[in-house]
């Protein structure tokens, strides 16, 4: 995976290079100190994933984003950010990149989120996951006597009631509360693997694109709210 990096902070930049550098399958072709500088690199070197920080100056990282992914196919852009800020993620993705990464990140986090970004897929810091379950529940509104509703599709829930097995119901409901693979097979004795498996039907019937689309389904739909089953 051909790799661009983007930060206007030197050493932040220089401590990349050196955690990426040795990785088998990640080859950092370029880095940039702005989103000016980085626009240009990725339509000169065309590299897979580009690493982006959010705030910079000349061009933000964001404005930047929405340029290299404007050809569609072609590079994709994973944000690297210090900002654990839901508006500035909701941002970034609405401009195009395939992820956000906080920079607390384990190393090996940061190589698994641009193998998943390279591959299609989309990676959220799960600090990040956390708050977009508060934004979605953010949405339930309380009645004058006491009860709660919500701004739900009906025809998404009829939808994930028929097409989901009782089993795969409630592993969404799970995922909808921000648990994860291993998390999910502790709670139901399931092994990780197998709550891959009902994840990965889930995403299919659904047609949710990734994990974080099917929550946000599950949350739009009031489905999430329901009582397991």
């Amino acid at each position: 995976m051909r790799v661009l990096l983007v930060d206007d902070q030197p050493l932040v930049l220089a401590g990349l290079d050196m955690l990426l550098t040795p990785v088998a399958d990640i080859e950092v072709v370029g880095r940039a100190g702005d989103g000016a500088e980085a626009v240009a690199l990725a339509e000169q070197l065309r590299p897979d994933v580009v690493v982006m920080d959010l705030r910079m100056p000349v061009l933000d990282g964001v404005a930047a984003t929405v340029r290299i992914t404007a050809d569609e196919g072609e590079s994709k852009v994973l944000a690297l950010t210090t900002f654990e800020d839901e508006a500035l993620m909701f941002e970034a993705l609405r401009a195009g990149a395939s992820g956000y990464l906080l920079k607390h990140a384990a190393p090996t986090e940061i190589a698994d989120a641009i193998r998943r970004v390279h591959g299609g897929g989309v990676w959220i810091d799960p600090t990040m996951t956390a708050k977009i379950i508060d934004v979605l529940r953010s949405r339930v509104i309380t009645t004058g006597a006491g009860a709660t509703t919500t701004v739900a599709s009906d025809a998404d829930r009829a939808r994930i009631a028929e097409v989901l097995t009782p089993r795969e119901q409630h592993v969404l409901r799970l995922v909808a509360d921000g648990l994860s693979n291993r998390d999910i097979g502790n709670t139901l004795v399931l092994a990780e693997a197998t709550v891959k498996t009902h994840v990965a039907r889930i995403l299919m019937k659904t047609g949710s694109r990734d994990r974080a689309a099917a929550v946000a389904l599950a949350w739009r739909s009031g489905f999430a709210q329901r009582s397991p089953l």
